[in-house]
Order: structure tokens, then sequence, then C-alpha cells
């Protein structure tokens, strides 16, 4: 700061900053309030410290004598527990971390060598996790106070100091300290001249109430006065005294005044009633940030001036304050740099990257990594015995949840299982899973419970059905109300389709089919809002359709409808196959039986092709009635349906269109004459009868 010839002038902060420094060694190590140093992060430590011999999601540790089993079948990977009360939890939040592999050890990578991270991914597959992972691996040392002090020459521009961290309370103690007795002084100074005035006025000059006048200026000037020497006290922007940690700030979402600092705006401005400017500013996360972790999720939200300036703050290393309203006052203001030292994560869906500024994305690609989280992962021992710490985990977390029984944990992973959909592998949406965990904890507690038995984790999948779920059984319900929903009998060009509604929920989406008479040249017209995808999909059907059938279409008009599809449309292709049969069915004049849906979707040579959701289609269509489920022959491996809808559906898994057409249709001289044309036309022999109790049903998992 410059001179200044008032000799209440608060202490030059930058003699202060000086001060600060030299609590240190000639090494840089502090000789007061000394923190001791954090292990390296190449070495996991236990709950004591210690360095541990194991890696990061090191295996499960189990309380007391019982260990491992040898039965690899085992749902929880060979565990031995009664409950989750006997798995020991983690510490770290590295160590907690399950699957994500590649990411855990990129963010150990990052935190090493101080490097930006941007993480790809479905919502609740860790990713605010791992970030809160890396401010407990970065050092803690390093951490620096901000402190802002008035300008004496100019006041729309305040001074900015950094001391070590904790510094700045006793910085800002003693300057408190030092106006305090100033102030004193002063007080003591006012009552006194205050006390000649008055007794010069009554014995004196006889004036009483000329005294109080003057009593009263004097008063006034004394108060006024005293403004300058609390502006001179510093503003501590930002204070790390209490974290143990290096910070982390989570700035999802956060305006441009939140994550890049402000000035409040001072409706006073004048007339010695103004806050002084450096009082008024206000830190971002940025700068709460410095020597940590900067946590953005849906980066794409951020408006392109804040992710500009962001990118100014992470190559710059520091970024000033000013007000972010043009009509405020504190847009007058500018500080000097404050330091924003942070590492970046970013997050997002896969959308995140369409609206990403490309600089932004280009300097965190630059200057560190990008990784793909992790929809599932292989189901084997070591990863159940995982899972079942994870329950554990969100049990400890929680607080108010009474454990699992091992029975409790065995529904748990059966359910991590079926919300993978694909056979061999577990879910790592562990979000999702959570709440089922929690779900379940809370029907147990409210019971008085001591533990979280296999019955209440059942009734939490019953209560913890998703919105959409509700809406499809909603759907399924009342169009049964209507009869809408025709489960048996034959009707020519109509078949029960399949569709998903949402992630984990299925519908039955019925297709009808009709061929008229054309004003001009045929064409397939199609309604039912449909999407991109699945109008494509439309357009590769009719080339089979003319590749199969023996009518000439020409001079025909082939429309499709899509009954009922909703506000949303039909998006994807999974409808290929019933949008098929339904037309050849409306062509052939053959009927289709009505107790079968199907899903599935279709080459423009007439190879069925797998599709997504068939787990949640199969038990839509158990609820609404029907029997026997088409699906293809790939998805055989991923149908997982619960146990109630096992003896309810006969699952037939195919990979042509002609096998479909010999199931779904009805009328045996009418099909076998319609198929075997077809297999005359794709030369494709059929050595095996494909009927519906030829393919048999795949035992669900």
């Amino acid at each position: 700061m410059s001179d200044n010839t008032d000799t209440d002038a608060a202490p030059d902060p930058d003699r202060e900053s000086e001060d600060a420094d030299e609590a240190t060694t000639g090494d840089g190590h502090e000789t007061t309030d000394e923190q001791p140093s954090e292990p390296s992060v190449d070495e996991p430590t236990n709950g004591d410290g210690a360095t541990s011999d194991t890696t990061l999601g090191s295996d499960v540790e189990v309380e007391g004598e019982s260990g491992l089993q040898d039965d690899e079948e085992n749902l929880l990977g060979g565990l031995d527990i009664d409950s989750t009360a006997e798995i020991e939890v983690p510490e770290r939040l590295v160590d907690q971390v399950i699957g994500q592999d590649h990411a855990r050890d990129v963010i150990k990578k990052a935190a090493k060598q101080r490097r930006h991270v941007m993480m790809i991914g479905s919502p609740g597959t860790g990713k605010s996790m791992l970030a809160k992972a890396m401010s407990q691996l970065l050092p803690r040392e390093e951490l620096q106070d901000v402190l802002v002090y008035h300008n004496p020459d100019d006041g729309n521009e305040p001074k900015v100091r950094t001391v070590p961290g904790g510094k700045g309370e006793q910085i800002v103690e003693a300057h408190k300290e030092e106006a305090r007795k100033r102030n004193q002084m002063r007080t003591f100074l006012m009552w006194i001249i205050i006390a000649i005035v008055m007794g010069y006025s009554l014995i004196i000059v006889q004036q009483l109430l000329l005294g109080i006048l003057a009593a009263g200026v004097i008063y006034l000037a004394f108060r006024y006065g005293s403004r300058g020497s609390d502006a001179m006290i510093p503003n501590l922007l930002v204070n790390n005294a209490s974290q143990k940690t290096a910070p982390f700030e989570d700035a999802t979402g956060a305006h441009a005044g939140a994550l890049l600092g402000d000035v409040r705006h001072d409706p006073f401005q004048s007339g010695g009633m103004e806050t002084p400017s450096h009082d008024r500013v206000e830190p971002g996360a940025i700068h709460k940030a410095n020597k940590g972790v900067l946590f953005v999720d849906e980066i794409n939200t951020l408006d392109i001036r804040s992710q500009q300036k962001l990118m100014t703050a992470i190559q710059e290393g520091e970024f000033g304050i000013t007000g972010q309203s043009e009509r405020s006052s504190g847009a007058m203001v500018q500080t000097e740099p404050v330091p924003c030292d942070f590492i970046m994560i970013a997050a997002g869906n896969l959308d995140a990257m369409e609206n990403m500024h490309p600089a932004l994305r280009s300097r965190i690609k630059g200057y560190g990594y990008e990784v793909y989280m992790d929809d599932t992962i292989e189901d084997d021992p070591e990863m159940r015995r995982k899972y079942t710490r994870f329950v554990a985990q969100e049990v400890e977390n929680d607080g108010r949840l009474p454990h699992f029984t091992e029975e409790a944990v065995q529904e748990i992973i059966l359910e991590a299982r079926r919300r993978a959909g694909r056979k061999g592998h577990l879910t790592l949406k562990f979000r999702d899973l959570g709440g089922l965990v929690r779900v379940a904890g809370d029907i147990a507690r409210a019971e008085d419970k001591d533990f979280t038995t296999r019955e209440d984790v059942l009734q939490a999948k019953r209560r913890s059905r998703s919105i959409e779920q509700q809406l499809a059984d909603n759907y399924i319900e009342r169009r049964k109300d209507y009869e809408l929903t025709v489960n048996e009998g034959d009707v020519v060009g109509r078949v029960n389709g399949l569709a998903v509604m949402g992630e984990d929920s299925g519908i039955v989406l019925p297709v009808m089919a009709e061929v008229t008479p054309s004003q001009g040249p045929g064409q397939v017209i199609a309604t039912g809002q449909l999407q991109e995808m699945a109008e494509e999909a439309v357009q590769n059907v009719s080339a089979i359709i003319k590749k199969f059938s023996d009518e000439d279409i020409s001079e025909k008009d082939v429309h499709i409808q899509f009954v009922q599809a909703g506000e949303g449309g039909v998006d994807g292709d999974s409808a290929s196959i019933t949008v098929a049969t339904a037309v050849i069915s409306a062509l052939e004049d053959v009927p289709v039986e009505q107790d079968i849906a199907m899903t599935g979707s279709l080459s423009v040579r007439g190879d069925v092709l797998p599709v997504g959701g068939v787990t949640h289609k199969i038990e839509a269509a158990a609820k609404a009635g029907l029997e026997t489920i088409i699906i293809p022959e790939a998805n055989t491996q991923d149908v997982m349906i619960e146990e109630e809808y096992e003896d309810m559906v006969e699952i037939v898994p195919v990979s042509h269109i002609s096998e479909v057409l010999e199931v779904a249709l009805a009328g045996e001289p009418e099909k076998d004459s319609l198929v075997d044309r077809l297999k005359s036309i794709t030369g494709k022999a059929l050595e095996h009868d494909v009927g519906r109790q030829g393919s048999g049903s795949p035992s669900p998992q």
C-alpha cells in the first residue's frame, strides 16, 4: 500500500504478508500451528494413518473370525456374514469407489500431477464422489487465506493479499483489536472535549443550549471520523483455517456471481454512510477452490460468458472480482487478481459435450484427462463382495438405517444384476441402487426392526418404482378397462408390440396395418409421432415387404398406426419386426395371434437384431396377460425377469423374420404357404420347428 500520513491508518498489508511468511523456517515448514503432512497419493492409508499394502478399492474386510467361503456362485462372493454390520467400511472416499477402475486410476494420477479431468457418463455413476475423493488426495499444507484491503489511493481497486492458511483470522483479529483501542481513545477524548465545552457554556457563557449544540457537533464529528478506522479492517475473503483437507467446491448450476465472485450493491454511496468497497467483495467458487478441486456437473448448463471466464481463470491461475450486474454500484469495483489455482473436474452426460465451449474442453483435454464412466461391470465374486460393502457404506453414511441381513444383501445384488440389463454384469448406477437401500432401511426402521430383511427389500422395490414405472402400470390398467389390449383370438394386421418408457419400465404398444388402393404412386404412411430413427426403421421394413410379398404394392398405400403412442411418440427401431408382421399380415390377409407380443430390430435382409430393455418389455407383456413373447435370439442372455413372471410367459428367441411369422401368424394352410414362400426367397432352411413349444424359454436370471 502507498504511504499514508494518517497516524490511525492500519499496518501495511504487504508487511503483514511478509510477517506471516516469517513464521516459517528456512525450508518452508511452519514453526507454529504445524499440520501433519499428508500421506503420498500413491500410498493408500488405513484409518490410523499408517500406510496400507492394499490398492485403492481393495478387497472387502470382515470383522471377526468369519471369512470367505469357497463357493464361487455365492451371491455375496463367498462372504460368510450374518449382516452388513460385520463389514468394515473404508474411511477415504477413494477406497469406497466401486467399479470405475479406470476413472479411479485417472483421479489418482490427476491428483498427483494436478491435472484437470472431464468425466462423462450416466447420472449416478460416481462422478461427484470421485471429485470429492480427489480433494482428499491433495496435500493440505499448501492452503492459503485471502485478504482484501482498502486501497487509500483508489477505493474502487481493493488490494488483495494471500497468507498461509489459518493466518487470515489472526490478522483480522489483530486489526479489529487495534481499531477497538483507537475507538476507545477517540471516545475518551470526545467525552473530555464535550465536558470542557459544556462546562465553558454553563459557567463562563451561561448558555446551556449553545453548549448542547456544540456537544452534538463534537459527537457527530468523532463518530464520522471513527468510520475511517473501521474501513481499515481487511475483509477475510477466503478462510481455510478449519479445512482438514483440500477445498472442494461444487459449482454445479452456479450463476456468474457464485462462480466468479461478485461485489454487493451499496445503496448508500455518499454522505459518510457508504460501505467500503473491499467489505462488499464476495468470493466465487473458483476462489474458494484455490489449491483444491472445483467440480462442475452438467458443464454445458453454464452460459458461454461464464465458460470463457472460467477458461481464463484456469489459464492464469488468478481472477479479479468485479460486480456482475452492470446496474449495481459493484460494477465500478475491480479487485486485484485473486488466486484461483484449482483443479477442475467437469462432468456431464453425453450431451454435455455438445454445448460446451470448444476452447474450454480443449483446455481440459490439453492439460488433463477425459474419462467415460461405465454403466455396468462384469459380475464376479470380488465385485459381489464390493457390492456387499456398498450396502454397508450406505447404512453407515446414512446413520439411521438398520444393517442388512445376508438375504437382504443377496436381493440387492440380484436387483443390481437386473438393472444392468446385461447377463453377467452388475449395474454401476449406485445412486439409484442406494435409493433402494435407503427405502428398504426406512421400512425396517419404521417397524423398529434390528435388521433390514429380504422382505423389506422386496417391499422397497414396489414402493421405489420410478415415475415411468408407475405411469406404465397405470397405462396398462387403463387399457384393460377400455379393452384396448387384446390378448386372445387372432386379428388381421394387428400385432402387440413392446416398448420401453424411460429407462426401467415397459409398455405394450399395439401396431395396426392396412393396405388400401393408392390415388397415385404407392407409399408407406406411418402415424404415431414417429421420431427420426423410428421413421428410418419403417423404411427398412418397406424394403422387406417389397421383397417378401407376392402382392404388387406399387399402386397401394400401406398405412401403419402405432396405437396410442402418447405425446412422446415412438423412437428407436425395436418395433421393426412388429411393423413387418402387421404389414405382411394385412397384405396376405393372414391373421396374427393376439396372445403374442414381440420386440426386435430388423435388417433390410430380414435378420432380427438385438434391442434394449427386453426384461422390462417382457414384464409389461406379462402384466397385460400376454402369454408368448418373441425376442431376438441375441437378447436371450439379457432376460432377467422377476420370479413372479417366470411362469406367466413363454419366451421365444428368433433370428429371422420368417421365424417370427411362423410363430405369430394363425391359420395353418395360409401360414405354411407364406412361410414356405419366404424360405424359398431367402434360401433360409429351418431344419427345426420353431413353434411355440420348439424353442422353449430360457431360464430367467
